[in-house]
């Protein structure tokens, strides 16, 4: 996966890969066509932040959904 390159096909992985790793319940929450290529570097910051890590607290992932939520299309 190159992640030098913002592509719809780059979010849809980005995104699918954060819910198996933070073992999202609601995945339709966080659809990959809700986000919009203009975040796509924020996106990418936040996927390396949480592939970096073993493991989360519930706060922690409160907080990603939460800076997810914001970089969503209105």
């Amino acid at each position: 996966m190159n992640l030098k390159e913002n592509s719809r096909e780059n979010i849809e992985l980005i995104i699918t890969n954060i819910k198996e790793k933070l073992q999202v319940v609601n995945g339709g929450a966080m659809r990959p066509e809700s986000f919009d290529t203009d975040n796509y570097e924020d996106l990418v910051d936040i996927y390396e932040m949480i592939m970096s890590k073993k493991s989360f607290s519930v706060s922690e992932i409160d907080a990603i959904i939460s800076e997810l939520g914001k970089l969503r299309k209105k």
